[in-house]
């Protein structure tokens, strides 16, 4: 019959299938989100070197405030400060991975919020 899979199976597929297409180099590095329950991170990765060039999320000390660390609002924060943190490195644009999710909501939000401060992609 069918096979039974989890959200987080399905999200991992779709994640793969993209990754396939998208690579981040040095310089146009991938901007990859990721939601969890509890927390939003964002990442700009080069794939060539493997490295992590610029990292923001709602664990850092600027988000203490903050009620809920995984609604828009968090995730707008999230945005501008990946945005803020691309800049100094001097990273103007970047491919977006939405790492399986559907582009909605939270995921939306923080893309709009980075595109807002400069990030073009």
């Amino acid at each position: 019959m069918f096979k039974k899979t989890s959200s987080t199976a399905l999200r991992q597929r779709k994640h793969k299938r993209v990754r396939k297409k998208i690579s981040g180099t040095a310089q146009v590095p991938r901007l990859c989100v990721y939601r969890s329950i509890k927390h939003i991170y964002a990442q700009i990765i080069d794939d060539e070197q493997g490295h992590t060039l610029a990292a923001a999320s709602t664990l850092e000390k600027d988000f203490e405030g903050l009620t809920s660390k995984a609604n828009k609002e968090a995730a707008e924060l999230v945005g501008k400060a990946i945005a803020d943190k691309a800049r100094e490195k001097g990273i103007t644009q970047v491919v977006f991975d939405r790492n399986g999710y559907k582009y909605h909501g939270c995921v939306k939000t923080l893309a709009d919020a980075a595109r807002e401060k400069g990030l073009q992609f």
